[in-house]
């Protein structure tokens, strides 16, 4: 007989021969072999042979590859290609090139006389920059400053290296300041880096009471400067504000610029002015006051201001109010699963900067926690601390970065629990307390420190999304504890009543969801197969759902939430590693870009934003927690419930 033994490690033990009693392998000795195996039952797994077998995969391979390999660049053997740059001769192998540059796989693999040629001319590109990125290629280390990013992002470009590219970039974006930011942004723009570009006009638009002071804002061409005062988002006290930097720029290079003056004049909100400022100073003007078009925008401001009555017929993108970024608007990622466990760790993320920073840990680790802001104090809701359910709420202050533990339990342990706020009040929904899914809902009061239970959903559902529109608690996906849900329902609490509404197309558990521009978006998750990328928003007037393009990764256990009028998706499980990634929608281009990463990978935590404060324009500092754990790419089971 033959007993075949396989560890769970991987191993592939040989196979092994059992005497069985007697020793004989006579007519006897087999039916004492019968008899032996119907003993010990299933005990006995007979299989074939299978030779015996070591999987093994380096992870010093690589580097020490690399390594010997820029050892034979530096000692110019096997090399079979020199760039001549500038004054620099550069010896290299063509493979290498190849593999990291689609310029140069491009230049020697075709047909250009470049691929037949032992020496190669490249020329509009800084020799420095290039034995850097050439460096690079052969030992994946480079440092960007000051003194080398504005030759080395060009000639990243031009090989397209995009990892170079993004960061040159991320450099450029922590040297903002309101003196640099116009021509980082004009910098930006030249070589098509969209996020940078992105990441300035915000910076501008957001610290312009600064920049219209610059030097580099007086130098501003025509046309970036309407695009800057005729965006929405310009952070400016009054009107008053933008008149002035338009006529100090004018101003600048009267001569030349005076011809351009209608042409930006027209995105000034004159209408919004004070009649005193609009006649004393604007009206007054002899530049405004000597041009046919400019006077015409005077005398619509004025009409708009003396006729009330006439002002839901003059209504324009004049009379809009500016809508600045809110300073003080906070992104919060809390707990979740990383580096094999649940982890307590908080960050936030400033929209204003794109910086993700520690803050205050929870006291206890969270993963599968419910997370929502309520009166401008985030809680976190239940979850699992990698042993047991959790029933415990803690309460975090972004004044004080504290977190507090006085708040009252909800009645059941729940974990891939929804949290919602609405009127007022924290609502729990669903989730699973380790013995069954739950259909439970629970309301707190903060004014009583209480939870009271809430007529319950007609479906039990763990790793539901909730989302609040119209004054009704919606519940999406989930699952029922056997399979993921494509059913919604919402509650109407006027009525304590849940009811059905249109499905999704998809059935999603660990789905992230939010409202966006009135429409509820749902995002990622997992289906009865694997983790999804697709997403859908749901429309409350039709009762339907309508598909958008995917995200970049897939998303299981994914946060969604709107940030200063922008989605994003955050962390999650994309089928093989916990991501620590973001993405962000563009609901004109209907599309989905990648924009920085957390500082911990995380699957099932929660988000919650915090809104500006309304007795201050900025936010109290907060004291920085360094990691716990070592941010290391991760491994460790993914619990599918």
């Amino acid at each position: 007989m033959v007993l075949q033994i396989d560890s769970v490690w991987g191993w592939a033990s040989p196979p092994l021969r059992l005497q069985l009693a007697g020793g004989s392998r006579g007519a006897s000795g087999n039916v004492a072999a019968q008899a032996s195996s119907q003993r010990m039952g299933e005990m006995v797994v007979e299989r074939a042979p299978s030779p015996a077998r070591l999987s093994h995969t380096s992870e010093k391979h690589p580097r020490a590859t690399l390594t010997e390999l820029n050892v034979l660049r530096r000692h110019r053997e096997l090399c079979d290609v020199v760039l001549n740059v500038g004054t620099r001769k550069i010896f290299a192998h063509r493979v290498i090139l190849s593999a990291c540059s689609p310029y140069f796989r491009a230049m020697f693999t075709g047909e250009l006389a470049e691929s037949r040629q032992t020496e190669v001319t490249i020329r509009d590109i800084d020799e420095v920059a290039m034995e850097l990125l050439i460096d690079f290629c052969y030992t994946s280390h480079i440092i960007v400053e000051e003194a080398n990013v504005q030759t080395l992002l060009p000639a990243a470009c031009l090989l397209q290296l995009a990892e170079i590219q993004d960061i040159c970039c991320e450099f450029l974006k922590r040297q903002l300041d309101p003196s640099n930011c116009l021509g980082i942004r004009a910098f930006a723009d030249t070589h098509s880096c969209r996020e940078l570009l992105r990441i300035a006009d915000k910076f501008t638009q957001h610290n312009f009471q600064e920049v219209m002071e610059s030097e580099e804002f007086l130098l501003l061409p025509v046309s970036q400067l309407v695009d800057i005062v005729s965006s929405d988002e310009l952070n400016v006290r009054t009107e008053e504000q933008v008149f002035s930097a338009v006529m100090n720029w004018v101003k600048y290079n009267v001569t030349e610029r005076r011809q351009h003056l209608a042409q930006v004049l027209q995105h000034v909100r004159l209408p919004l002015l004070s009649p005193k400022f609009l006649v004393g100073t604007v009206g007054s003007d002899l530049l405004v006051r000597s041009d046919d078009a400019c006077r015409d925008l005077v005398d619509e401001a004025k009409n708009y201001l003396l006729l009330p009555q006439e002002r839901p017929l003059m209504q324009g993108p004049r009379t809009r109010p500016r809508k600045p970024t809110r300073r003080g608007e906070v992104l919060f990622a809390v707990g979740g699963w990383c580096s094999g466990d649940a982890i307590a760790s908080v960050e936030r993320f400033d929209p204003n900067t794109a910086d993700w920073k520690m803050v205050a840990p929870m006291s206890k680790r969270r993963c599968g926690v419910g997370v929502a802001v309520l009166n401008d104090l985030l809680y976190a809701v239940g979850g699992h601390d990698g042993q047991s359910y959790l029933n415990s709420i803690e309460r975090y202050d972004p004044q004080t970065n504290q977190w507090s533990c006085d708040v009252a339990p909800t009645t059941s342990c729940r974990t891939s629990v929804g949290v919602a706020v609405l009127d007022g009040f924290l609502y729990a929904v669903g989730g699973q307390d380790g013995v069954q899914c739950l259909n439970h809902v629970e309301r707190y009061d903060p004014k009583e420190n209480k939870w009271f239970k809430v007529s319950p959903m007609t479906t039990r559902r763990l790793g539901v999304a909730v989302a609040v529109l119209g004054g009704y608690l919606y519940a999406i996906g989930g699952s029922d504890g056997q399979s993921p849900l494509n059913t919604v329902e919402r509650y109407d609490p006027r009525q304590n009543k849940w009811s059905q509404v249109s499905p999704m197309s998809t059935r999603r558990k660990h789905l992230g969801c939010a409202v966006f521009n009135n429409l509820i978006y749902a995002v990622g998750g997992r289906d009865d197969c694997m983790e999804l990328s697709s997403a859908e928003r749901y429309n409350p007037h039709t009762n339907s759902w309508s598909p958008i393009v995917a995200m970049t990764s897939r998303r299981s256990g994914v946060g969604l939430a709107v940030v200063n009028g922008q989605l994003y998706a955050v962390g999650g499980f994309d089928g093989t590693a916990y991501l620590k990634t973001i993405e962000v929608y563009d609901p004109e281009q209907n599309q989905w870009r990648l924009c920085g990463c957390m500082n911990y990978r995380r699957l099932g935590g929660g988000v919650g934003l915090r809104p500006p404060s309304s007795a201050s324009t900025a936010e109290t500092p907060l004291t920085p927690v360094t990691p716990s754990t070592p941010l290391t790419p991760l491994s460790g089971p993914y619990v599918r419930k």
